[in-house]
C-alpha cells in the first residue's frame, strides 16, 4: 500500500547481483598464493617443511638478502611463500574471511592498499626483530585484522562481539608462545593495518580521501626505508 504522493514517485530497482560486490582482489591474492605454493617443489607435507627450490630461494626474506645482496623484491615476495599445507591453509582461510568482510565494504583498491601496506610493515617487523629468514602472508593477514578493528569501531560495531577481537587475542597468544613463529611479522603487520585504517578513516571523515591514500603510501615507503636501514646496519655489523 502506498499513499498518493509516494505512488507518483519512481522507485529505483536494485538487483541483488548489483548489491553484492565481488571481492576480486581477495580471490586474486588467494589464487597467487596457491599458484606460488604449487609451483614450489616439495611443499606438499601437511605439518613439516619441504621448503626448497628456486622459488623459495629467491623469495624468502632475510637481512642478508636485503643487504648486502640488495634483493629488495623479497620485502613483497616473502609474503607469498608458505612452508606447508597447514601454513597456507590457515592463512588463506583468514584472508578469505577478512576479504569477504572488508573488500565489499571499503572497495577493492583500498583493500589492496591496506593489504600491501600491512605486508610491507610486516616485512619491516621481521627484519627489525629477527635475523632469521621469514616467509608467509601472516603479516598482511594481521594487518587486515587491525584494519578491521578500525572499520568496526568507526561503524559503531563491537570488536569483541564480531569475533575479530578474540581472533586477534588468540593469534597473538599463539605468536608469543609457539616457537618458530615470526613475532616481528605479526606485530609489524598488525600495527601497519591499524595505521592504514586510521589514515583512510581520517581522510574519509574530513572529506579528503586522497590524503588518507597518500598517508598509506607514505607508511609503506617508511616501512621499506626502515627495512633497508635495519638490513644495512645488520650487514655492517651494527645489529
Amino acid at each position: 500500500m502506498r499513499c498518493p504522493e509516494c505512488a507518483k514517485q519512481k522507485t529505483k530497482v536494485v538487483r541483488m547481483r548489483e548489491m553484492a560486490r565481488i571481492p576480486r582482489v581477495t580471490y586474486a591474492l588467494i589464487a597467487i598464493n596457491v599458484v606460488v605454493f604449487l609451483a614450489e617443489r616439495g611443499q606438499f607435507s601437511i605439518y613439516g617443511s619441504g621448503l626448497h627450490g628456486t622459488v623459495a630461494n629467491e623469495a624468502f626474506l632475510s637481512r642478508y638478502a636485503i643487504a648486502p645482496l640488495h634483493q629488495y623484491w623479497r620485502l613483497v615476495t616473502s609474503g607469498f611463500i608458505h612452508e606447508n599445507l597447514l601454513h597456507i591453509g590457515f592463512n588463506m582461510y583468514l584472508l578469505y574471511l577478512l576479504g569477504l568482510m572488508l573488500e565489499p565494504a571499503i572497495g577493492s583498491a583500498r583493500f589492496a592498499l591496506a593489504y600491501f601496506t600491512s605486508l610491507l610493515c610486516g616485512s619491516f617487523g621481521v627484519l627489525l626483530f629477527s635475523a632469521n629468514p621469514s616467509i608467509g602472508a601472516s603479516g598482511a593477514i594481521f594487518g587486515l585484522l587491525g584494519f578491521a578493528v578500525v572499520e568496526l569501531r568507526a561503524r559503531g560495531m563491537s570488536v569483541m562481539e564480531t569475533g575479530i577481537g578474540m581472533l586477534i587475542v588468540l593469534n597473538l597468544v599463539i605468536t608469543f608462545t609457539v616457537p618458530g613463529i615470526s613475532i616481528g611479522a605479526h606485530v609489524g603487520g598488525l600495527v601497519g593495518g591499524l595505521l592504514a585504517g586510521f589514515a583512510l578513516r581520517w581522510g574519509d571523515d574530513h572529506h579528503m580521501p586522497g590524503l588518507g591514500i597518500a598517508a598509506c603510501i607514505l607508511l609503506s615507503a617508511l616501512a621499506v626505508a626502515g627495512s633497508l636501514a635495519v638490513a644495512g646496519a645488520s650487514g655492517t655489523g651494527f645489529a
